[in-house]
């Protein structure tokens, strides 16, 4: 109870008895479609405690950038804010840019507190939810003969990298799939193609292609497109598609649950084989390496080489 009273003490944390408000940090989309169900699952957020203020922007390419979410909760009257980045798997964004966004923020608002929690992560929540979304496609008598192939992101953090091949291997465990591996649409080997050859060689006749993104974009229907041209190109092989997450209520808990964490100050982020605390081979130099802001094309100070 010692927390609660702090938390509700500390110099107007508690705006209308809420606790500090929450910033729900996206990556953004290129594809409107994606930015939509981002908001959506604010939206989810939101109804969970109608008492916080929730507001929930973008690194970049989406609209609000993360700055005007800051100064309209500023105008709110919110003094501690708590951010959470919406990303599934801890790679550079969640290491990096959220946190030097939120420093550019702390500076452009020095009366206001920031704590910040962790990405989503591995959870059987989103496991579950990656089931149903498999299930939708393929009977259960065809389980026993279906191979899964999940398909991330792919990113230059081998962490984020490996944190793939945990999720096939415990979305295996206790479920009836012969096969699940991983690949990865961009970065990093194995491409989509070679995913599904992998199945294909393991002896394959059913493969069911799980996009682990949390939202639809650029990104997502290429993955649905190469499985399209691979089964096209491979008539031995049946090849479904079971889409992505998308915004959900088991995701808004896991939210409302990263936010707790943030407040209360128990962050327990996996820096056990993160490259910017172990040299890993071909990563040295990322050691140490001090974190930069992402800025957001909308914003002041964006200058990608435009105009110097």
């Amino acid at each position: 109870m010692r927390h609660a009273v702090n938390i509700a003490d500390r110099d107007g944390a508690h705006v209308n008895g809420a606790g500090p408000a929450l910033l729900v940090v996206g990556h953004g989309s290129r594809d409107p479609r994606g930015a939509r169900e981002f908001h959506e699952l604010v939206d989810l957020v939101r109804r969970r405690n109608p008492a916080l203020m929730v507001e929930g922007g973008f690194i970049e390419l989406s609209r609000p950038p993360i700055s005007e979410c800051v100064d309209r909760l500023a105008h709110r009257g919110a003094r501690d804010v708590a951010a959470v980045p919406l990303m599934l798997l801890a790679a550079g964004h969640a290491k990096d840019d959220v946190p030097a966004t939120l420093v550019r923020e702390k500076m452009s608002h020095p009366k206001m507190s920031f704590s910040y929690g962790r990405a989503l992560g591995i959870r059987p929540e989103l496991l579950e939810l990656m089931d149903e979304r498999v299930s939708a496609v393929v009977s259960e008598e065809e389980k026993r003969e279906t191979a899964v192939l999940i398909v991330g992101r792919g990113s230059s953090d081998p962490d984020a990298n490996s944190d793939l091949s945990k999720v096939a291997r415990l979305f295996y465990e206790g479920r009836p799939y012969p096969t699940v591996e991983g690949a990865y649409v961009s970065m990093t080997p194995p491409d989509v193609a070679h995913g599904l050859e992998r199945c294909r060689r393991l002896g394959a006749k059913r493969v069911v292609v799980f996009s682990y993104f949390l939202f639809t974009g650029v990104l997502e229907e290429r993955i649905r497109e190469q499985s399209e041209a691979f089964a096209a190109a491979h008539p031995d092989v049946e090849v479904r598609y079971a889409g992505y997450f998308g915004p959900d209520e088991r995701v808004a808990d896991l939210v409302v649950e990263r936010y707790t964490e943030a407040i209360e100050g128990d962050i327990r982020m996996n820096c056990d084989v993160c490259v910017h605390r172990v040299a890993l081979p071909g990563f040295e130099e990322k050691v140490g390496a001090p974190a930069t802001p992402h800025y957001h094309p909308d914003e002041p100070g964006h200058h990608h080489g435009h105009h110097h």
